[in-house]
């Protein structure tokens, strides 16, 4: 046992071992902050942020990803009450496919859509749809949606599977339906766990670059979100716009996990299975 000063537990070597990798670990986030910051001179970020493309990047970006959330949301919370109260055969597979969208690279993600959706659909139904939603602003809610809404799933799962499932016994006995049950007790109970999951998965939408690179396109002041004008502006060697929009996606997902520890949801919190 260590030794302890002053109802303190003293120092020892291990922790001065074990320090070591978190520095590093944290040093190379700030210096990847301070590269970003030190990019630009106060003036020329508050020129690059009023630019019109920025704004544009910023107005799409916040539109789709509020609109993919909403989908997430309403088809994510449902999925997850059904896997969490409900075991069936089949259902484990059925769980590790619903996992895929979270192992599976964005750029993958977005041509399986591609082809799913595109001129060469094998279901002609989806092709005709493909042609409205391809390289538009609908193409990005579609891209979006797909990565958003299994981290909704995944979260609200998990927040509903550590409901004590003594309420759940004493509300059979008091006669209440299955549905009473879910909004009376289930929701309100699981509300901290499904909020923190709604607002990591809006930070992962609202970053989403390669799904939607694939299924949207990059075409400036059309479908360009903050990736994309990253993306296009680096390309183009207009740096300017580019680390304007870096330093808003960051800032912005920053929030987001500020808001997701308050909510009781933060890494250290969260439970996947």
């Amino acid at each position: 046992m260590a030794p302890v000063t002053g109802g303190r537990r003293a120092t020892t070597p291990l922790d001065i071992v074990l320090v070591l990798p978190l520095a590093v670990i944290g040093l190379a986030i700030v210096a990847v902050v301070f590269g970003l910051v030190a990019r630009l001179t106060p003036g020329e970020l508050m020129a690059a942020l009023q630019e019109r493309e920025t704004l544009f990047a910023l107005r799409l970006s916040l539109t789709t990803s509020l609109i993919s959330l909403a989908i997430a949301v309403t088809l994510g919370v449902p999925a997850a009450y059904l896997l969490a109260r409900r075991h069936v055969p089949g259902m484990a597979l059925v769980d590790t496919l619903l996992d895929l969208p979270l192992v599976m690279p964005p750029l993958v993600a977005g041509l399986g859509l591609l082809f799913v959706i595109g001129r060469q659909s094998p279901v002609p139904p989806l092709a005709r749809l493909g042609a409205e939603l391809l390289f538009s602003p609908a193409g990005i809610v579609l891209a979006q949606s797909f990565v958003a809404t299994t981290i909704v799933l995944r979260s609200a799962k998990a927040a509903f599977v550590a409901v004590d499932p003594g309420y759940r016994a004493v509300a059979g006995t008091l006669g209440l339906s299955p549905a009473r049950v879910l909004l009376s007790i289930d929701l309100p109970l699981a509300a901290g766990g499904i909020a923190a999951g709604v607002v990591l998965a809006w930070a992962r939408a609202l970053g989403e670059f390669g799904a939607t690179l694939m299924v949207a396109g990059a075409t400036r002041l059309h479908t360009e979100t903050l990736p994309m004008a990253i993306f296009l502006n680096i390309a183009t060697g207009e740096t300017g716009v580019a680390v304007a929009c870096a330093l808003v996606l960051m800032a912005t997902a920053f929030l987001l996990l500020l808001l997701m520890r308050a909510l009781g949801g933060g890494p250290s919190h969260r439970n996947w299975s």
